[in-house]
């Protein structure tokens, strides 16, 4: 349950009686009092806490918080203090605004997925704070006013495109500031960047713009912010070939760092930021982005063109200057992109279809959903054989799926015997649907050839499915990134997750569920691990490529040991992730 907000209850000083002591028969009934009160208004916030309701924000309603009815009375009746963010529950199931999560600002067919989703989700219980969604709601005001075919997006293009002649004029403020964000990598790594250049428009008051360079992107997601596109229109633009900087690019953050041009007056009209995997590399100062040095260098600069294929959000939350605001964003710390990934991602019509009619033909039956997610990497080689026993042993070792009985004849279920008019009765089957994704399809046989050769102990009836197995990623292919993202979808509608390690693919789709994964432990010399999974610590994925860098000291630091949020991941020694 959430947290309510501290109270307090002020009593007055203890009565005197006229020979000084105290009078125990004056304040027993005032006690009495309060306590039938506060029992009162807790039985009403449990009889109305299933309506939720905008409430305006202190300080005149800049802030909306969205709260049930119930926690209304109790805030209203006991919380004597102002100015606090009220935290909350996310609403309750068949919200379709999420507790206020989702702006209410859209017409419903131009999107289907964007309310519908989470009817397909397990509730979540992450808790939402009231101060993101008033950040959100700004941002989205602030993007109306300076999107792509506004009248101000066109004058900050124009003094991008003639820097020289704006920056002698004084009374032409940069009324809008921009973060430009270009793909790389698979769509797993575009997804969890995406998130993390977004939380970083949102605490420095920037307008996220998506460099769609290719056909890859195009009829993927629907656009998230209401009245405004999100897509940087191309032509015209002045600054050309993106999707080719990289670490050397004179522009760059790192670079203009390393020249001592971090202060520069007037700032140059727009930087790069490269904040790719390999960022880190000796001699570069990109990881100074992380610091305040980097900060102050990008805070005047208009544009801002960014480029990662990392899950760069607990690096946010090593810059000083942004602990407050995140703190009050995300007072808890575990669930920042379940809340961002469930705003900003909705599958485009076209895709929401192939989910719809996967899920309805193969999935909308079954009592529980359980997804498996399997991805092979180079670094980390493992036999095919050798991974299969591992999922296996994983899944059957934790109960995620039964084992398989032990002669292929019988039945664990309720059956008729012949002739007898007799049914011989254990328990009803439980219908159990296994949702394999991966590129390949020898987990999805062998997973479905084990339970059909074999049936399951106990009686449930297993059902094994695979949408695709591609052999390959290819992420510059718009088809195989929309039935990528299907297939993320799909795994978010699990009710149990067991996924590779280090996987962006898994973490998107366990993200989005909420789920704590089962995770499938990489390999040891070629082999499974023992154990073979583990229960992930989180919700949140991990930053693979932190800076691993000290601020203060100007030197390597371990970031897994910098601030109280940020831990070393399981699935990834080097990288760190937000724990709570």
């Amino acid at each position: 349950m959430a947290p309510a907000p501290s109270s307090s209850l002020a009593t007055a000083g203890h009565g005197k009686t006229k020979s000084g002591r105290s009078s125990s028969s004056a304040v027993r009934p005032a006690l009495l009092a309060i306590t039938v009160s506060v029992m009162v208004v807790l039985l009403m916030a449990v009889l109305f806490g299933a309506r939720w309701t905008p409430s305006g924000g202190h300080g005149g309603g800049a802030d909306t918080s969205w709260v049930s009815a119930g926690a209304r009375v109790v805030l209203n009746a006991v919380s004597s203090q102002q100015g606090a963010d009220p935290v909350v529950k996310v609403a309750q199931p068949h919200d379709r605004l999420l507790g206020g999560l989702l702006s209410p600002d859209f017409n419903d067919t131009s999107c289907l997925s964007r309310y519908r989703a989470s009817l397909y989700r397990r509730r979540s219980l992450h808790v939402l704070s009231s101060h993101l969604v008033s950040a959100l709601r700004r941002y989205e005001s602030l993007h109306r006013l300076c999107g792509p075919g506004t009248s101000a997006y066109e004058r900050a293009v124009a003094r991008l495109r003639s820097p020289s002649s704006s920056n002698t004029t004084s009374d032409a403020p940069s009324e809008c500031r921009y973060l430009v964000w270009t793909p790389h990598a698979g769509l797993g790594n575009r997804m969890l960047s995406i998130t993390s250049a977004f939380l970083y428009a949102l605490l420095t008051g920037r307008v996220l713009l998506f460099h769609r360079s290719g056909d890859d992107m195009k009829d993927l997601f629907c656009e998230p912010f209401p009245g405004a596109t999100w897509v940087l229109p191309e032509k015209d633009f002045p600054i050309r070939g993106m999707e080719r900087f990289g670490i050397r690019t004179r522009e760059s953050l790192g670079n203009a760092l390393g020249r001592g041009e971090g202060g520069r007056d007037p700032p140059p009209p727009w930087m790069y930021v490269h904040l790719r995997h390999d960022y880190t590399r000796p001699g570069a100062s990109d990881r100074l982005f992380f610091c305040d040095d980097g900060q102050d260098a990008l805070r005047r600069v208009g544009w801002v063109v960014l480029l990662s294929d990392n899950y760069f959000v607990p690096g946010l939350f090593l810059i000083p200057r942004y602990e407050r605001e995140l703190s009050r964003m995300f007072p808890r710390r575990d669930a920042v992109f379940h809340h961002l990934g469930r705003y900003l991602f909705h599958p485009s019509n076209t895709v929401w279809g192939m989910v719809m009619r996967y899920h309805g033909s193969y999935l909308a039956k079954a009592e529980e959903r359980v997804g498996v997610q399997v991805r092979t990497f180079s670094w980390a080689p493992i036999s095919t054989d050798e991974l299969y026993g591992q999922i296996v042993s994983c899944a059957q070792g934790e109960n995620i799926l039964p084992r398989v009985r032990e002669s292929s004849s019988g039945s664990d279920n309720a059956t008729a015997i012949p002739g007898s008019g007799r049914q011989q009765q254990q328990r009803p089957a439980r219908r159990k649907a296994v949702l394999v994704v991966s590129l390949h399809g020898e987990y999805y046989e062998r997973i479905r050839d084990m339970y059909y050769e074999h049936g399951a102990a106990g009686g449930d009836a297993v059902s094994v499915f695979q949408p695709t197995h591609l052999g390959g990623q290819r992420s510059e292919e718009r088809m195989h990134n929309q039935k990528a993202l299907a297939e993320m979808m799909l795994l978010s509608f699990s009710d149990v997750a067991l996924t590779s390690a280090a996987s962006t693919f898994g973490y998107v789709s366990h993200g989005l569920a909420g789920l704590r994964p089962w995770v499938l432990m990489v390999p040891v010399r070629k082999k499974a691990p023992n154990p073979p999974c583990r229960l992930a610590a989180t919700v949140e994925p991990c930053f693979h490529t932190p800076p691993h860098y000290d601020c203060q000291a100007r030197t390597k630091g371990d970031n897994g040991k910098t601030v109280r949020h940020v831990r070393h991941c399981e699935d990834l020694k080097d990288g760190v992730q937000l724990v709570d």
